[in-house]
């Protein structure tokens, strides 16, 4: 028996009971609408625990933007939106200076973007110099205009948007602002059980408003005190091998042009610690790191040509990859 076998046998040595009833509480209040996206919802409840900004791809009507506004709900905190449109300017998103009359004086105005949790519809349809005022903000948690710094709120989470197959009008994001998502989520069509129980609510709610279904549960204060929390779950030597073990072998792929940096090695690390604090461990297990893999990997590693022409997908490639690392026993 390794000392990892030993390990996973004891009990939580941290209390984080108050984490997992709370966050158990925002999944139930969630469920009362959302059907079928259970997956998403973990994830973005995962990406708020680790600090992290998500970008959620899927087709229209599969319940992207409402599932993150029921999260954001559910947080008694500041939530803004902002619909990304290609004439969208930075000062739409960031603020900017206004004179006042009566003093004489410039002052700045917040935009949307100084919020506990923010949702971007589309990000890819706004133009460079708005994304790079976004970039700023999520990277930096600060806002520059006029050649003054303003600091964000916290906790500030980013949730975006966008429609894989929709591309007029559209502006591809850079790789050095994808690497700034903690998680791509790609959201698929609910299965036909689902697709039945989402008809009957729906008939059976007639005209009730679904947002107002959902209250909140849980403060940022909280929220922020858990994200503290999370930085104390226990990793074993064994699983930070496991994790390098994985990134590295995506910059040695063969199908790969484009492997993971060190900040996505981070990311699986942190983003595995709230895995395991969601399931009411204070300690990480191999699962964890898989379980988040190809959401953490997806956006930050590239195909090479010939394999996207014989049509293999990033998730394929990081699943052979995680399968051809020996899990730590």
């Amino acid at each position: 028996m390794s000392d990892f076998d030993k390990y996973i046998s004891f009990e939580n040595r941290i209390d984080i009971s108050g984490l997992y009833e709370k966050m158990a509480q925002v999944k139930s209040e969630v469920k009362k609408v959302i059907v079928g996206q259970d997956q998403l919802i973990d994830m973005l409840l995962i990406s708020i625990l680790a600090s992290g900004h998500s970008l959620i791809e899927g087709l229209p009507g599969v319940a992207k933007t409402l599932s993150a506004k029921l999260i954001a709900k559910t947080i008694s905190s500041d939530f803004k939106r902002i619909q990304f449109t290609p004439d969208l300017m930075p000062s739409d998103v960031t603020g900017s200076s206004i004179l006042d009359l009566k003093s004489n004086e410039f002052e700045f105005r917040k935009g949307p973007i100084f919020a506990n949790i923010v949702l971007i519809d589309e990000i890819n349809r706004a133009p460079a110099k708005t994304q790079a005022a976004l970039f700023e903000s999520m990277a930096e948690h600060q806002v520059s205009v006029d050649g003054n710094t303003y600091l964000l709120p916290v906790p500030f989470i980013v949730f975006a948007t966008q429609n894989p197959i929709e591309h007029e009008g559209t502006y591809r994001l850079p790789e050095a602002q994808l690497d700034r998502f903690l998680f791509k989520i790609n959201v698929d069509y609910p299965e036909l059980q689902h697709e039945l129980e989402i008809l009957k609510e729906h008939h059976a709610q007639k005209a009730t408003n679904k947002e107002d279904q959902v209250g909140s549960v849980v403060s940022a204060e909280e929220i922020f005190s858990f994200q503290r929390l999370i930085k104390s779950i226990f990793v074993h030597d064994e699983l930070l091998n496991y994790i390098a073990q994985v990134i590295i072998k995506t910059r040695t792929n063969p199908s790969l042009t484009l492997g993971a940096s060190p900040r996505a090695s981070i990311a699986l690390l942190e983003s595995s610690k709230a895995s395991a604090a969601l399931s009411g461990r204070d300690f990480v297990t191999p699962e964890d790191i898989r379980r988040v893999a190809a959401a953490v990997l997806g956006h930050r590693v590239m195909l090479t040509p010939e394999r996207e022409m014989e049509g293999f997908t990033t998730a394929y490639v990081i699943d052979q990859i995680i399968n051809s690392v020996e899990i730590p026993r």
